[in-house]
């Protein structure tokens, strides 16, 4: 009997297309994670997969999946890498993990489709929300029209404020989607000022404008048709280095109102309100994956967070749920500290498809309090392989240097005679060196999982203590190569239009085609995964959940 496995002894079990297909619609939690470098996956990956590069394993992994006995699925080019992934994971805890057999090439020669591109359920899922709830738009002529007849209106960028400051709109102001429903009324004291939403592209423009529709405000609303894209390819001036945003601080007006018409929005699409016993007692669950997540800024997050939250920007949680969640069909737990964020962004998740609750009270609801964790660069565990800089010049014989850098920062200037590299690649590239391979890095964190990867296949190898910034800080010599590594080489940069916001009028039309004709290419099962339905239901208080 074919029961979809084949046996890979002494590495994790193989599965079929067909198995993972039937696995991905059954009632379970799964993790499918493509463990090619973001390049690789960029080109095309599964609908439902979640990036997990092998160059940061073990950094990932916690955050994505943080219960080991969720059910894992990997996936490259073929069996080689996941296999080696498999082995990984396993040392972490993970003994519930399997292969796709073939990965990506057999997937699509079973007849299941691949999607270029990133962040395609969320991209998919804001083409549906305007097909569904006919979000009004306006076109990036429009607009300039109005503004040259000084019509009165508001311009909001939905996006985050690194991204809005690289261009945006002229005049516009940074308020990301997450922050719209609780910092509007600082914004727009007049209710027949018409309000502008846009991005970079579609899908924050269109879910920024319908939040507002949804929540019911009296102005006009509209979503900037293509964003910042659009408005470049009507030959209109950008702004770059701005830096309007929301005002600081607590909004000092319509809260109630925001309060309220939150609630009614989360109450149409059964979002529950659980109390501290429920949400203590699904983390203490150890059967299924609870996050638990802070929806309010990087700022309000800083200065204190629940213990174990991790910091989950509303608006971006919905734009790319897939670098925050990687368990399909885990318990979704968000907070605040004023219960307008967290309702509003529960309610987007749930017609996403994602079990999406909020914990009633926010910050104030009895979970302890904390300062948040700081994950960035960390190094994983065990023993340091740093060579110090001044060691390097007297070791016989010299070392070997390779640089692990993203390939772009290696092409702009390295240090001389460095080879660039990936983790991936590392073993089979050194293969039977005899030499010292000394790693160089500007993540201690990776560059000690690279040199471990050297060391597992038999290669001699340390990082460089302080790596390249420690390189440069001693004024060694450093040389640019612009055409090194080649592009085919480059697995780790992806390719996928990324130039579009370069004033490449090619790359974004492209670009903006394909969020277009995203929605055409899901099959069945995709489609059916989201929740997106016109809800009836009376507005109200949202339902509460106790323990029990």
């Amino acid at each position: 009997m074919n029961t979809g496995f084949e046996s890979a002894a002494p590495g994790p079990r193989l599965i079929d297309p067909g198995t993972l297909k039937n696995w991905l619609d059954d009632d379970g939690e799964i993790a499918l994670f493509d463990v090619r470098e973001h390049g690789l996956y960029g080109a095309g990956h599964l609908f439902f997969a979640v990036p997990l590069p092998y160059s940061r394993l073990e950094l990932d992994i916690p955050r994505l999946a943080p219960r080991p006995g969720v059910r894992v699925v990997l996936y490259g080019d073929d069996d080689d890498l996941p296999v080696r992934a498999a082995r990984q994971l396993d040392k972490l805890g993970y003994r519930n993990t399997v292969v796709l057999k073939g990965g990506a090439p057999a997937w699509e020669a079973a007849g299941f489709g691949l999607f270029a591109g990133v962040n395609v359920p969320s991209k998919a899922f804001g083409e549906l929300v305007e097909q569904t709830f006919h979000t009004p738009h306006v076109s990036a002529d429009e607009l300039s029209e109005w503004m040259t007849r000084g019509e009165k209106l508001i311009v909001l960028d939905g996006r985050p404020f690194e991204e809005y400051g690289k261009m945006n709109i002229p005049g516009g102001i940074c308020c990301p989607n997450g922050e719209l429903a609780y910092r509007l009324g600082e914004l727009v004291d007049d209710p027949d000022r018409r309000i502008v939403i846009n991005c970079a592209g579609r899908t924050r423009s269109i879910l920024g404008a319908q939040t507002l529709v949804n929540l019911g405000i009296p102005n006009p609303v509209y979503a900037l048709e293509n964003g910042t894209q659009g408005w470049m390819l009507a030959d209109l001036p950008l702004e770059h280095g701005s830096r309007r945003r929301w005002p600081d601080g607590v909004p000092s007006r319509g809260l109630s109102e925001a309060r309220k018409a939150a609630g009614d929005f989360a109450f149409r699409h059964q979002v529950p309100i659980l109390t501290a016993a429920a949400v203590i007692a699904w983390l203490a669950d150890d059967a299924w994956t609870t996050f638990l997540f802070d929806v309010r800024t990087a700022q309000e997050f800083q200065a204190g967070t629940l213990a174990g939250a991790r910091h989950a920007p509303g608006g971006q949680l919905i734009q790319a749920t897939d670098q925050f969640v990687g368990v399909r069909r885990a318990r979704i737990v968000l907070f605040d500290d004023e219960m307008i964020r967290a309702p509003v962004v529960a309610a987007w998740l749930r017609l996403q498809g994602h079990d999406a609750t909020v914990l009633e009270g926010g910050l104030h609801g009895g979970l302890d309090l904390a300062k948040p964790e700081d994950g960035s660069k960390s190094e994983p565990p065990g023993h340091s392989l740093d060579l110090p800089l001044a060691a390097l010049s007297s070791a016989t014989p010299p070392p070997v240097l390779v640089d692990v850098r993203p390939s772009r920062d290696y092409r702009q200037g390295h240090a001389r005679g460095a080879l660039w590299s990936i983790r991936p690649r590392l073993a089979k590239q050194f293969a039977g060196e005899r030499r010292t391979v000394v790693v160089i890095g500007d993540d201690p964190a990776l560059a000690h999982l690279a040199a471990r990867e050297l060391l597992d296949a038999g290669i001699s190898a340390r990082t460089l203590g302080g790596g390249y910034a420690a390189w440069i800080a001693a004024g060694l010599p450093v040389e640019a190569t612009p055409a090194e590594p080649p592009d085919s080489e480059r697995i780790d940069f992806l390719f996928f239009t990324h130039d579009r916001h370069e004033g490449n009028k090619a790359a974004a039309r492209q670009y903006l085609a394909w969020e277009l004709g995203l929605l055409e290419r899901l099959d069945r099962q995709e489609l059916a995964s989201f929740r997106l339905k016109r809800n009836a239901a009376s507005p109200g208080s949202p339902v509460k959940v106790s323990a029990e």
